[in-house]
């Protein structure tokens, strides 16, 4: 009786170490491939994001809705310095000196969760960079682990300049309007390098929402929210991201 009970359990065993394996393998697997494509990306310009991708799959599977993608790449050197300054302001105004994560604004948002049920955000711009370029949109934990991961790689091996380059470069400003470039030449009819302050400011105001809000017929309260941007831009100073 002992013998045959003995078998199975050397089987069960044997399996789990085998699926053990397996899932060692798998991460570290995971872990090379994510440090080597972080790696690449800070001297490569991303063809496209995770974002586009799902789009672009989104039209294959429905005919009826064809994906379109309006995305064009544009060094930091010819991004306007109102742009940059708009979007650290309206999203992420400590961008230059944390590493990767606002503890405080995390707390301040889980207070205001507990004390009102209000839900904000207070992802980092490094987060949502990370998000936009390599994840999915959810709010599953599952998510925001890889989420974490890449945000941490994203900050130990590029540069602030190039986290924001490349958020303002892959960032949706529109219905499949990727980019400050092909945002700009879509809503003000020229490049991004010459976008000013307002211009500016009224982009940023809409990337919480860019399907919902428009920067072409913009609500009273994009109005508002620009407007709040625009004071908060002065508040920063023109040579705020000068360190980056």
């Amino acid at each position: 009786m002992r013998k045959e009970k003995a078998v199975p359990q050397k089987y069960i065993w044997r399996l789990l170490r085998g699926i053990a394996r397996i899932f060692l393998l798998a991460m570290c697997s995971f872990v090379v491939v994510s440090v080597l494509l972080v790696g690449i990306l800070r001297f490569v310009h991303p063809p496209t994001s995770a974002f586009m991708v799902k789009r672009q799959l989104e039209g294959l599977f429905h005919p009826e809705k064809p994906a379109r993608i309006q995305y064009q790449w544009v060094d930091w050197e010819f991004i306007s310095p109102h742009m940059a300054l708009a979007v650290v302001a309206s999203e992420d105004q400590k961008f230059p000196y944390h590493r990767g994560f606002d503890f405080q604004s995390m707390r301040d948002a889980l207070e205001e969760r507990r004390t009102k049920g209000r839900i904000r955000g207070a992802s980092t711009i490094t987060q949502q960079t990370a998000k936009n370029l390599f994840l999915w949109e959810d709010r599953s934990f599952l998510r925001k682990g890889f989420e974490a991961w890449f945000t941490v790689l994203m900050e130990l091996f590029w540069p602030k300049r190039r986290i924001l380059e490349v958020y303002l470069n892959i960032a949706e400003f529109g219905d499949g309007i990727y980019g400050v470039q092909a945002a700009a030449w879509i809503f003000f009819d020229k490049a991004s390098s010459e976008l000013n302050r307002r211009e500016a400011a009224l982009m940023a105001a809409v990337l919480p929402s860019p399907k919902r809000f428009s920067v072409v017929a913009p609500s009273g309260y994009i109005q508002q929210r620009t407007r709040q941007i625009e004071r908060q831009m002065h508040n920063l100073g023109a040579s705020y991201l000068n360190q980056l």
